[in-house]
């Protein structure tokens, strides 16, 4: 790396970003980090209310070096983001949406914990502004993250800093062709591929803004989309990762995430042909993907949902579906030291969904009454051996 080499080239696609821009734009400039460690690379997207010109405006009085490219508008985050980085120079890449902006120090502590651990990837706490934002997995700084254990895997949008070498190494990019998702593929690709996922949990990094006026860069439409992400995700863990348990674990992300919403309470408004529709997309991936140790993990009502996908049983599907959406809780069944909510179909060998699809488990009262029927075995046990239990 040369003297001049920045530490963090900050990546920003902006479409009609107007006047969110402005306080993006001044984080950057505000970072405790140092101007002269950091460069930008900003991308209008085909503006047309004055974004390209703020942001020449900014680039010419910044004391940040700024580069600005104006290009027709692409349609999605993809086509600037690979623009900018194709011109970054910088040791780090952090993709900072035109909408949102850092905490001032945000840069500083994410090099530092980078440079610190050795990791490719490192995620900043995130806190929504005028919308939600992940919680779950800003409970504690970690240099070194487990990406199947932890909670990370549910963190995939690209706001985050990535070391620019493993991205030029792989010669990684925002797959253009998902219009939604793109974020996601690319993430989870880098923390496959990279030598470690570090968080930082102990400061606010990142402020994600919802828009009032509805505007954003990414442009979805339908639920084919949906599928579509869906389909690359799985493909690149199983690319990249064995049959197994962590396997499982990471195919929990695109399963629980993508899949789950097209097949809850909106079957219960939706025409029957979409459906059906979804149906025939979630197939494959069913087929390819939908393994026991996968169902295992998930929640009783997610699992079921999941399995009358699997088996193409789509009015027993809308069946469970309105069950939970009365919100009547179903009768417990025990059986043989195991437990089941009795939803729609249980044990109806019409529909023949399996039990299994039903069980609780690890559930308190399945495991107490795995927990009696030890001690009845044992305690016949040591009746067969002349003693009893609490002896000597």
């Amino acid at each position: 790396m040369t003297e001049n080499t920045p530490d963090v080239s900050v990546i920003i696609g902006a479409y009609e970003a107007m006047p969110y821009l402005v306080k993006c734009l001044d984080s950057v400039e505000a970072q405790t980090l140092g101007a002269d460690r950091i460069e930008i690379v900003a991308v209008d997207d085909g503006s047309t209310d004055g974004t390209g010109e703020y942001l020449e405006e900014f680039a010419a009085r910044s004391k940040v070096a700024t580069r600005v490219v104006r290009q027709a508008n692409s349609g999605g985050p993809s086509g600037p983001r690979n623009t900018g980085l194709s011109l970054a120079r910088g040791r780090y890449v952090f993709f900072l949406d035109a909408d949102d902006h850092f905490g001032e120090e945000a840069l500083e502590r994410l090099v530092a914990m980078a440079d610190r651990a050795g990791t490719d990837v490192v995620l900043g706490r995130t806190v929504g502004v005028n919308r939600n934002a992940a919680k779950s997995m800003w409970k504690q700084t970690v240099e070194r993250a487990d990406i199947y254990r932890s909670n990370v895997k549910y963190t995939l949008s690209a706001q985050k800093l990535f070391r620019r070498d493993l991205l030029v190494r792989y010669g990684m990019r925002f797959d253009e062709s998902l219009t939604t998702g793109e974020d996601a593929l690319f993430t989870l690709e880098a923390y496959l591929r990279g030598s470690g996922v570090s968080v930082v949990a102990d400061y606010t990094c990142y402020y994600l803004v919802g828009r009032e006026d509805g505007k954003h860069l990414t442009k979805t439409g339908g639920y084919v989309p949906r599928f579509d992400s869906a389909r690359a995700l799985t493909e690149l863990i199983a690319a990249h990762v064995p049959p197994g348990e962590r396997r499982d674990l990471l195919m929990m992300r695109p399963f629980t995430v993508t899949l789950l919403p097209q097949f809850g309470p909106v079957v219960l408004r939706q025409p029957r042909d979409v459906l059906l529709a979804k149906m025939e997309l979630a197939a494959p991936l069913m087929a390819a993907h939908w393994t026991p140790g996968l169902a295992g993990r998930l929640k009783t009502e997610d699992r079921l949902r999941l399995t009358c996908v699997a088996m193409d049983r789509p009015d027993a599907l809308v069946d469970v579906v309105a069950r939970l959406q009365e919100g009547t809780p179903p009768e417990r069944v025990r059986r043989w030291g195991r437990e089941y909510l009795a939803y729609p179909h249980f044990r109806d060998p019409a529909v023949g969904i399996p039990d299994g699809a039903y069980e609780v488990r690890g559930a308190p009262g399945t495991l107490a009454v795995a927990r009696r029927r030890a001690r009845r075995l044992a305690g016949r046990l040591l009746r067969r051996a002349g003693r009893t239990p609490g002896t000597a």
